[in-house]
């Protein structure tokens, strides 16, 4: 953090749960890590990725290592946040060498586009392949064109006997509502893109609660009633007693 606030970039650390996280902006992508390798030593790149944050954009991080002191490794995590309908950051292909190949794939399955790439093309996906795969808002079709094969509700099965009950059907995970994707008759308004997406993101029902936030206690049967103990018999009321052999007293 030091080395970076020297050099004019504005950053903030973030404690993540493996390596230190450092924010930069995209404006200070390349110049970010410039100064870890230069300045800190972070000589070795690891990774490159992104995910998608819906409407915030999409954050891209990278993933850089510092080999010292025998076995020892220091590791930090470098990220950024672009926006969705301007996704473009500047290559990191001339700072580390393998970044080239993470630059292609994450162009290929986000499309954030890297400036001054050398090679930006698809490395993964065929060329006729449309959309990108990594997307929130990407309906993965071949669900919605044929059976999700051993996942049929109850009666809903080829060999299910006429008139067999059967639940209320729900679509597989991945595919929106048809009222807000696929083929819409001419003057339609279009869907929002993100809007299954952040359907699937919203937490379907909340929890019960009673007043004050707290769990409603579960009825309970009130205890049954004991039943009254027999009176014994005594045996000196207008009866006869005797002993094991039968004979009287």
């Amino acid at each position: 953090m030091e080395a970076l606030t020297s050099a004019g970039i504005t950053a903030t650390s973030t404690d993540s749960f493996g390596p230190t996280a450092i924010d930069v902006p995209p404006e200070s992508w390349v110049a970010a890590h410039e100064v870890l390798r230069d300045a800190v030593g972070f000589t070795f790149f690891d990774f490159l990725s992104a995910s998608d944050e819906l409407t915030d954009g999409f954050r891209v991080v990278s993933h850089l290592a510092d080999f010292w002191g025998g076995s020892h490794v220091e590791h930090v995590l470098v990220r950024t946040l672009v926006p969705r309908d301007k996704a473009v950051l500047p290559t990191l292909s001339e700072v580390y060498a393998g970044a080239n190949w993470h630059e292609r794939e994450t162009f290929e399955m986000f499309g954030i586009s890297f400036e001054g790439h050398p090679n930006l093309i698809t490395l993964l996906l065929p060329d006729e392949f449309e959309g990108h795969p990594l997307r929130k808002e990407f309906v993965l079709a071949s669900r919605v064109a044929k059976p999700w094969p051993g996942a049929k509700e109850p009666g809903e099965s080829d060999h299910a006997p006429t008139g067999a009950p059967s639940r209320r059907r729900t679509l597989p995970p991945g595919v929106p509502d048809p009222e807000t994707w696929g083929p819409r008759p001419p003057g339609s308004p279009d869907p929002d893109p993100l809007a299954a997406a952040q359907a699937a993101a919203t937490p379907a029902r909340p929890r019960r609660a009673g007043a004050g936030g707290e769990r409603r206690a579960r009825r309970q049967s009130p205890p049954p009633t004991p039943s009254p103990d027999p009176t014994p018999e005594d045996p000196g009321a207008g009866g006869q007693s005797g002993d094991e052999s039968g004979e009287l007293s």
